[in-house]
């Protein structure tokens, strides 16, 4: 049987991975092993219960759920490999020992801790497996610009809340074999992005046009297209663009690659929010990195909306200023139109995502409906498409 003293001492003298001690899940376990050492049979009871409550929560196989950690934890090692710095024999040394003591601790099955509580009523179990962290951990670490590691190990979708990259837990899981029509228009973005993907040099993409003509919808879909080739989504809004150096910052050495997508850009004619836009549009030394590249949706051309009074203002050179708001989104490398679509194309996406959402209706009478829908919601478009889909489809017995 493991030696639990032994166990709890080498935890003791984790540096790479002493952050994952604060996982709620090992935290109860270590509590268990504690209880033991000092001969709390009760409290040990208690804690093994709430631990393997905790762990059910994410996976019935503790080892599992221990390499899990041990692959997203974000530490001087990763981040070094991340960067492509030397790690040192030292570090190296210390990450192979750590790794033995992550794979020990993974491998202390349920039966020891149960036999040393001495209860013999029931009490809940987990698995474990043989598996060898050092090997895995290896695999993961050439294989970085994939997988990443922290929190954009677990997640592929992040927000920017108080200053801080926050990653979203349940992000639109749209993919592009649901989105039809615009192929065309698909292909100029899906193109520039698999060349960030691999190293190249990437556009900066303005997506304009018409509402409701799945410009957002494609890039999302993208983003999750293609997550596991290390793509990872940011998305901010227009009152956070003074964020966009914090980002650059905190990614630029990142190996994944990064999209910060802006949904629904526009600006007033005396907007100081285009500033921080135009400097990483422009390629200022502060606001740039390889690993990144600029999205945004508008369904205005020239970003700025302008006013006819404000041609009509007192200031001596507003010609230039007006040239300079409205050349705003020439600086995008590559700007893609989305055309509100002709009946043809509106029924073409009426008619493949009834076949999604496998409807069972005549397509004359489909398309009937579908053109009194769009009339009703004033105009066609692939959103309209879908809210009539999505409401047939909820209406059927």
């Amino acid at each position: 049987m493991i030696d639990i003293k032994l166990m709890m001492q080498k935890l003791d003298t984790l540096v790479l991975f002493r952050d994952v001690k604060k996982d709620r899940v090992i935290s109860l376990m270590i509590r268990t092993m504690d209880d033991l050492v000092r001969g709390d049979r009760q409290a040990a009871l208690k804690d093994y219960c709430s631990f393997t409550a905790e762990l059910y929560s994410e996976s019935e196989s503790l080892t599992l759920y221990v390499l899990r950690l041990v692959l997203e934890n974000e530490n001087i090692y990763m981040l070094r490999k991340g960067e492509g710095v030397d790690t040192g024999w030292l570090i190296e040394e210390c990450l192979a020992n750590e790794l033995y003591t992550m794979e020990e601790l993974s491998r202390i099955s349920c039966e020891e801790l149960i036999e040393r509580i001495g209860y013999d009523g029931f009490m809940p179990r987990y698995e474990i497996e043989a598996l060898d962290f050092s090997k895995i951990y290896a695999e993961r670490v050439m294989q970085i610009g994939q997988y990443g590691y922290g929190i954009y190990a677990k997640y592929h979708v992040f927000i920017v809340t108080d200053g801080e990259i926050v990653p979203v837990e349940y992000p639109d899981d749209i993919r592009l074999s649901q989105l039809s029509g615009y192929e065309q228009e698909r292909a100029e973005v899906i193109a520039n992005t698999m060349a960030l993907i691999k190293g190249k040099p990437a556009n900066n993409v303005l997506l304009y046009g018409d509402c409701g003509t799945g410009k957002s919808s494609a890039v999302k879909a993208i983003a999750n297209e293609y997550a596991d080739k290390g793509l990872r989504l940011i998305e901010l809004k227009k009152k956070q663009l003074h964020e966009i150096p914090n980002i650059v910052k905190h990614i630029s050495r990142n190996p994944l690659k990064f999209i910060v997508f802006i949904d629904d850009l526009s600006f007033t004619e005396d907007d100081d929010d285009y500033a921080a836009l135009k400097a990483i549009l422009e390629g200022s030394v502060s606001s740039t990195a390889a690993n990144l590249v600029i999205y945004a949706t508008s369904n205005r051309r020239h970003l700025v909306r302008e006013t006819f009074s404000a041609r009509e203002g007192d200031e001596v050179h507003r010609n230039d200023t007006m040239q300079e708001q409205l050349s705003l989104s020439e600086r995008f490398g590559l700007r893609v139109l989305f055309r509100k679509p002709d009946k043809q194309l509106y029924l073409s996406v009426v008619k493949d995502l009834a076949a999604q959402y496998e409807l069972n209706i005549p397509q004359e009478e489909l398309f009937l409906r579908a053109e009194q829908f769009a009339l009703a919601r004033g105009g066609r478009s692939p959103r309209a498409a879908k809210q009539f889909v999505e409401f047939l489809k909820g209406s059927e017995e």
